[in-house]
């Protein structure tokens, strides 16, 4: 792997602290964004890292279709404030109009941000109704997606058409992984004859991406991977792959 020129320092980049400057912009601007990159690569550990630092913005991760995510919207008005009536009346009861109807309401009050990280597959209904809820803009979407594209959003598209409204997570080059490995394999205290040379193995077969990076360290606790003080690490990458694992290049080889 070839080692990039970077001049931000490795817990600078393990942070994110470059793209939660920008997530963080985009959301003081009150425009909508979309999130995109590799499965394992941390967008889901971005979001909520954000979300937890404003009540006003709205953490939804389930909803194929429109009640089960009005359900989770009004959920999180509850936790939020000021969430006035969410509770009001017995949720399931209600009519999906009447929900979206409860959910409008509480979006005018405060300046609310919708954080949508992975709906898998969502119908059609549920895009529209999340464009509705969107309001041309008032209440801005931020949303993660594998893709720059957006195929798993379908009509979405329109709320970031511009490059400018998408930001790429992307893995950590070479230096930057290796460090984050030694720093997981340590939290998991992992111990090896051969360690580094294994974690220098699972960073270039991860291409750095973190979540592969963390399953196969935890992969590596396990006797079958183990020959005395060795860790077999190629056999347990060839596991890894078969068991269709997330990181970049791997999943795409592994699916």
């Amino acid at each position: 792997m070839s080692k990039p020129q970077n001049t931000l320092s490795h817990d600078a980049l393990l942070e994110r602290t470059l793209e939660l400057g920008q997530l963080r912009q985009r959301i003081a601007q009150r425009k909508s964004l979309l999130l995109f990159g590799d499965q394992g690569v941390g967008k889901t550990r971005l979001l909520r890292q954000i979300a937890a630092s404003s009540e006003d913005i709205l953490y939804i991760s389930k909803g194929h279709a429109p009640r089960e995510f009005l359900l989770a919207l009004l959920d999180a008005l509850e936790q939020s404030r000021p969430a006035r009536g969410a509770r009001a009346k017995n949720l399931q009861s209600m009519s999906v109009l009447s929900l979206k109807g409860l959910a409008q309401r509480n979006l005018e009050t405060g300046n609310r941000i919708l954080m949508i990280d992975h709906v898998q597959s969502p119908t059609m209904a549920l895009s529209h109704l999340i464009k509705e809820l969107n309001y041309y803009g008032r209440t801005p979407v931020i949303f993660a997606a594998r893709s720059q594209h957006m195929e798993d959003i379908g009509s979405l598209r329109s709320l970031c058409s511009d490059k400018s409204e998408r930001l790429e997570l992307k893995n950590w080059p070479e230096p930057v992984a290796l460090e984050f490995a030694r720093r997981q394999a340590a939290d998991s205290k992992l111990v090896a004859g051969n360690l580094e040379s294994s974690l220098q193995e699972m960073v270039e077969m991860s291409h750095g991406n973190p979540g592969a990076i963390v399953q196969m360290v935890e992969m590596a606790k396990q006797p079958r991977y183990r020959l005395e003080d060795q860790i077999k690490v190629h056999i347990l990458y060839l596991d890894y792959r078969m068991k269709g694992s997330p990181g970049g290049t791997i999943s795409k080889a592994a699916i």
